[in-house]
């Protein structure tokens, strides 16, 4: 792989643009857009520093409320490296940024301020402004049609849909949660939003293409909800109790309870992970007991079942990273992981069990939980809060079945580990290539990446090519660099390396005639 050079960035607000061909970077107040090619600056705007708008609220005449104005006025121009100056006030600093579906407009909003600003690349004057009023502004992102805006206000008083075709406004009341309480279906349809009604819970499916018009409302059969996640076919939406009851709901878009799943034996704390099958065939659901839980989509009853369990058996192919690797490379090149015999026994993080999950340590309630399906469905991810220096990989069998077909599922389906990754620290980042089916990166918080691919192809003596499972390590060359969150190019041929303040890229090795592939 062959790395860029380190720029500034604040927030982890560093994106590539719907095709690539451009990377979004906000620093402190000012927007900076690069050419991924050449990493040349091509735009850069920065936020004007208007007062809050929910202090003039409070200034101004009662009448004074959200809207959405636009202009064609020459920008602040960001210095030429894309710096920003010290002098900056952190309440005007950029809290989201984001690109259109179609790389034609950017968002830029600063929740502080209660203000959206909005950018064209085409046209580099023109610029659009949201002021959120005295309701305050918590989040803002674009919907999937490329030309709304959807802001959260503070206390979940409501959802505003802004459209910068009609300069008009939609709003939808008492939004349950701003980051896990929405989604949009895949085909930008429907947005599926649960909503809090006098202390009972709720879900509306609204029409995006019919200026966000309610065509279903129905109460949820939840007593604290906690999240949802739809289906990747749009049909069915997963629901789940809070924290301290394992219990998980799947409905349909009607409001229909088709399945109800808590475990059987020893039901602990609630749901930490949910993840579809990228067709839809199966829910895996991972719980604060670190039990994974299979379901499978006609009877949304467990079809296989796994857990963390300090042996790893005979049969798994196990990768430790290598002691002290990065102090003897200097962090330059790359190092194979070491292989380890099976079976081989782990030393799990000791855990307090008899706690909630608030109340569990700061170290065991990290981001290194998670469930993560690859693009073809074969191989889930699974990251385990009592082994967080672990990534478990598990592959699948493969059956035909369609998504919708009643068909009966396999009588026995055994998902069978694959393959362990060990590190020397928690794993903080690991993410799948969205366009190879077995590819995987992750990282663990200090200057290096590590990459493990099923695609490498191997000469053979006859000349024709074998693949095989590879797994290396691979420096950040930087003295200075600790890769903590990790994000993938829409082609998946490029990927930006997050630090706290700074960021980087990595870029695949073209391949010339007769090389072996590089994986990753």
């Amino acid at each position: 792989m062959d790395f860029t050079e380190i720029y500034k960035q604040t927030g982890q607000l560093v994106s590539f643009s719907p095709g690539a061909h451009f990377l979004l970077t906000a620093i402190q107040d000012r927007l900076v857009v690069r050419r991924t090619d050449s990493f040349h600056i091509t735009r850069s705007w920065q936020l004007h520093p208007d007062p809050s708008p929910t202090a003039s609220a409070v200034s101004q005449p009662p009448s004074k409320s959200s809207r959405l104005t636009t202009s064609r006025r020459p920008p602040a121009r960001a210095p030429p490296d894309g710096g920003a100056g010290s002098s900056v006030d952190r309440d005007g600093w950029i809290t989201h940024a984001g690109w259109s579906c179609d790389s034609e407009y950017i968002l830029a909003a600063c929740a502080r301020k209660g203000v959206v600003d909005v950018f064209k690349m085409r046209d580099e004057e023109w610029r659009a402004r949201i002021e959120a009023g005295a309701e305050g502004l918590v989040k803002a992102e674009w919907a999937p049609d490329g030309r709304s805006i959807v802001c959260w206000s503070e206390w979940g008083l409501r959802v505003t849909v802004w459209s910068l075709v009609t300069d008009s406004a939609t709003y939808i009341q008492y939004p349950a949660h701003p980051e896990r309480g929405y989604a949009f279906r895949s085909d930008g349809h429907y947005l599926i939003l649960a909503e809090r009604h006098k202390s009972k819970d709720a879900m509306g499916v609204y029409d995006a293409t019919s200026t966000y018009r309610m065509v279903r409302h129905f109460p949820l059969p939840t007593a604290l909800f906690a999240a949802l996640s739809l289906s990747p076919t749009g049909n069915h939406v997963a629901v789940w109790e809070g924290p301290l009851e394992h219990k998980i709901y799947i409905l349909s878009l009607a409001g229909e309870l088709l399945g109800t799943f808590t475990p059987e034996k020893d039901p602990t704390f609630g749901v930490r992970a949910v993840a579809w099958h990228p067709v839809g065939l199966f829910l895996v659901v991972l719980g604060w007991d670190d039990k994974v839980y299979v379901l499978e989509n006609l009877t949304w009853g467990p079809v296989a079942t796994f857990e963390l369990q300090s042996r790893i058996p005979t049969g798994t192919t196990i990768w430790r990273e290598p002691l002290e690797w990065l102090e003897a490379t200097g962090g330059r090149g790359f190092l194979s992981y070491e292989r380890v015999q099976a079976p081989h026994t782990l030393t799990l993080t000791p855990r307090d069990r008899t706690k909630p999950p608030s109340e569990l340590s700061a170290a065991t309630k990290s981001s290194c939980e998670h469930l993560a399906w690859n693009i073809d469905g074969t191989t889930l991810m699974v990251r385990y809060g009592g082994a967080p220096e672990a990534i478990w990989l598990y592959v699948f069998p493969s059956f035909a079945r369609p998504p919708d077909s009643r068909s009966a599922p396999p009588a026995v389906m055994k998902p069978k580990l694959r393959s362990v990754l060990l590190h020397a620290s928690a794993v903080t980042s690991a993410v799948w290539n969205p366009v190879r089916k077995a590819s995987l990166v992750c990282a663990t918080g200090g200057g290096a990446v590590y990459l493990w691919s099923d695609e490498w192809v191997s000469a053979s003596p006859e000349g024709e090519g074998e693949a095989e499972e590879v797994a290396e390590c691979v420096g950040v060359p930087a003295r200075k660099f600790a890769a903590g969150a990790l994000r993938w190019a829409p082609d998946g041929r490029g990927l930006v390396l997050l630090d706290r303040e700074t960021f980087c890229c990595a870029f695949e090795v073209e391949e010339e005639a007769g090389d072996v592939p590089v994986p990753g």
